[in-house]
């Protein structure tokens, strides 16, 4: 009767040499803690705003125009309109601290082009998410 023991040593073995291989942990699975540093508005025009957001913590630019669209938002509803149009966001990183520059115009009817946010939707989801708005 032949023993199970080399086949247990070599199974073991398969599977060590498996788990070296596993894949690494993607970075949307790593818990995302931001740290919002803050919201600074500017009517440019009537209806044109600027806002300056700065955080640390964000995955991509992507978190820093979210949170520009938040203040964007907030900003409208407070003013009394229910829509702003996307015009520009400019984001940079320097030192693991975010910020954006963004431009929005606001008004009481949907405006027209490619990027519109509904003020009241957009901050709602923002109230959701912990996002601070102005």
């Amino acid at each position: 009767m032949q023993s199970a023991t080399p086949i247990t040593a070599l199974a073991f073995a398969g599977l060590t040499g498996l788990a070296a291989c596993a894949e690494p942990v993607a970075s949307d699975d790593i818990a995302f803690a931001p740290e919002y540093r803050g919201i600074e508005t500017r009517l440019l025009d009537g209806d044109l705003v600027n806002f300056q957001v700065t955080m640390v913590g964000a995955r991509s630019a992507q978190d820093v125009a979210r949170y520009a669209d938040c203040a964007a938002s907030q900003y409208t509803l407070i003013r009394g309109y229910g829509f702003a149009r996307h015009v520009r966001t400019n984001v940079a990183e320097e030192g693991g601290i975010w910020t954006g520059d963004a431009v929005y115009t606001i008004s009481a009817a949907l405006p027209d082009g490619i990027r519109t946010l509904d003020a009241e939707i957009i901050a709602a989801d923002c109230a959701e998410n912990d996002i601070p708005m102005v």
